[in-house]
């Protein structure tokens, strides 16, 4: 059976949930093998973590040559991989970094490239949401080695016990890889709820929340949500960029999104109407958001949210 490469998603060799996902779906297409880029002295560590959920294969490929880069070390390292070990896919997280990284591999060997998957079945055959958010269609590669980019939340990590045999790779990197360099870098600011990609929930605001985001983050926080919005509220100042879901910000896909005071531009629904269930609040009963969810409340979610979130806690204890 053919190795499927997993590029393992990490900070500083805490693993993300994100991989485990993509082990489980490696295994629908060959032997599940993780390619863990990142620091050395962590491999043994992050071995242990996904041989739990079915990598027979651990490849560490040391990341203290590629530090102080952008991409383009990390697309050389996975080329080089690739063509040792002739996989029949190679599954990448689809983040910002994930894609580049994929992009550039796909054009190193010359390879088919389907981005932002939200499964993966045997061929490999996908499934993805196009145009908007308007069309699911399947698509398979072609060409070269299956490259595929997946979206959190797309499968239900299943473990299983791998061999987890460590194997340790040194690619040589070229000079024409190290010419983007990062010249400063500082830490995000940790909010203590999950990232916004990734969360099982997620809660959003609008431009109904007048820009009070309190009931937004109580609901949140009762629920071990994360926090996002619209384009309205991101663009009257009143969250980061960071927040924003939809075509020009975050595409989520997660089990449950609640929807507040968000009338439902296509743009919006684009980043969101993957998700699982879906929750409006809004006082207009005409709001094209209604159009798409499994349960809508007509109402002010500064009143609906606050009731709700004591129900949750009052629940909870």
């Amino acid at each position: 059976m053919s190795e499927v490469l997993v590029v393992v998603d990490h900070v500083d060799g805490a693993v993300k949930k994100p991989t485990y996902e993509l082990l489980t779906l490696a295994k629908r297409l060959g032997e599940p093998s993780a390619v863990f880029i990142g620091p050395a002295d962590k491999a043994a560590e992050v071995a242990e973590k996904v041989k739990a959920y079915g990598a027979e294969k651990v490849y560490t490929i040391d990341d203290a040559p590629l530090k102080g880069y952008l991409v383009a070390p990390k697309a050389e390292a996975l080329q080089q991989l690739a063509e040792k070990a002739s996989p029949a896919a190679i599954l990448i997280p689809s983040s910002a970094e994930g894609k580049e990284i994929a992009g550039r591999l796909a054009i190193k060997l010359e390879s088919g490239l389907i981005t932002d998957a939200v499964d993966v079945q045997e061929g490999p055959v996908t499934t993805q949401s196009v145009f908007a958010g308007n069309f699911t269609v399947q698509a398979k590669v072609t060409k070269g080695t299956p490259i595929i980019t997946v979206k959190p939340n797309s499968a239900a990590p299943e473990e299983s016990a791998g061999a987890g045999a460590v194997e340790e790779f040194t690619p040589t990197i070229s000079d024409g890889a190290k010419t983007a360099q990062i010249v400063a870098s500082q830490p995000r600011q940790a909010t203590g709820r999950p990232e916004l990609t990734e969360a099982a929930i997620v809660v959003s605001g609008g431009r109904g929340t007048g820009g009070n985001f309190e009931p937004i983050e109580g609901l949140a926080d009762a629920l071990g949500a994360a926090v996002g919005a619209s384009r309205a509220a991101v663009d009257s100042g009143w969250m980061p960029h960071s927040f924003q879901v939809g075509q020009t910000g975050k595409t989520v896909s997660p089990q449950l999104y609640v929807a507040n005071g968000i009338s439902g531009a296509i743009q919006h629904r684009a980043g969101m109407q993957t998700s699982k269930t879906i929750v409006a609040v809004n006082k207009d009963e005409e709001a094209p958001m209604f159009e798409l969810v499994d349960f809508g409340v007509v109402g002010d979610l500064h009143t609906v949210l606050p009731a709700a979130t004591e129900e949750i806690n009052k629940r909870k204890g």
